[in-house]
């Protein structure tokens, strides 16, 4: 698919060549990953903002999964959360719909968060039921997650039924304790490959903004929630502290940590229709709430 975006945003700036190797990791290494065999996918639009179609077999149409990528808010693409998005969506038994947002730095915030309100708003005006839509992300997708269901609650438009985020990366100030204690356990992540990419994407922006980094938000009024991290990972303290914010709003929260698992795990989850690992949780979490 060629994707072109228009310049509603912020201007950005041209790319470091670090993010531009990030990029190509991501399209010779994660983005060709093999996925479930049953998976299809399509190319869909939701208002303009490219996105994937991804199906198992059995799912309902009724319901979407809207699935937000990873990549550090300065790659990834839409393709290469199929598997993830994939597999949660199986284990809820309904379609996902995989976001191609706009990257920083050439798109700096707000403009990710934009398409992802977008994506869903379309999905409304389809006539999906709110009801009928889950939210889920993965790492810098998980924080976009969470910052529009945080935007949603404050405009006061209609919130999706419930959400899952895997490892999302809450705090771009990157304060919580394991991005040092964990720094040795992780091999994927460290502060030094995530700092830069914080500040492509916040633009002169404070790190502490609720609207960006959710884990000084008061998430009250938000849909229930599951989290999964692992416990090798440097944002271990993203996901624990976001955990505990939700909790004291009185936010409905799920919680698993999942032992000496590092960044990314989940990964070696996508091929194997029958797991019954993090992606098959979350699924189940999402079709109890969805079912309600």
């Amino acid at each position: 698919m060629t994707i072109t975006f228009d310049d509603r945003d912020i201007a950005g700036h041209a790319p470091s060549a670090a993010v531009l190797d990030l990029r190509k990791r991501y399209a010779d290494d994660i983005g060709v990953r093999p996925v479930a065999a049953d998976v299809t996918t399509a190319d869909m639009l939701l208002d303009g903002i490219p996105a994937i179609d991804v199906r198992t077999p059995g799912v309902r149409d009724d319901g979407v999964l809207l699935w937000v990528h990873g990549g550090a808010y300065v790659a990834g693409f839409a393709r290469a959360a199929v598997g993830l998005a994939g597999g949660i969506a199986r284990g809820a038994r309904i379609r996902a719909a995989s976001v191609e947002y706009r990257l920083a730095p050439e798109h700096p915030f707000p403009a990710p968060l934009d398409d992802v309100l977008t994506a869903y708003r379309a999905l409304l005006h389809e006539g999906v039921p709110v009801d009928r839509i889950a939210f889920g992300g993965e790492s810098a997708g998980g924080g976009l997650v969470l910052s529009a269901l945080v935007a949603l609650r404050d405009a006061g438009e209609p919130l999706p039924a419930a959400a899952v985020v895997l490892s999302p990366w809450t705090d771009l100030s990157l304060s919580g304790g394991s991005i040092a204690t964990k720094a040795s356990a992780d091999p994927v992540l460290s502060e030094a490959a995530l700092r830069p990419d914080a500040l492509d994407y916040l633009a002169g922006c404070d790190a502490r903004d609720p609207r960006i980094s959710t884990a000084f938000a008061d998430l009250t009024g938000l849909p229930p929630l599951a989290v999964h991290v692992g416990s090798h990972e440097v944002l271990l303290d993203d996901a624990v502290r976001l955990a505990a914010r939700a909790a004291e709003a009185d936010v409905q929260v799920e919680l698993t940590v999942y032992p000496r698992e590092h960044h990314g795990f989940e990964h070696g989850e996508m091929a194997d229709a029958s797991s019954r690992g993090s992606l098959h949780a979350a699924g189940e979490f999402l079709r109890r709430q969805l079912d309600r």
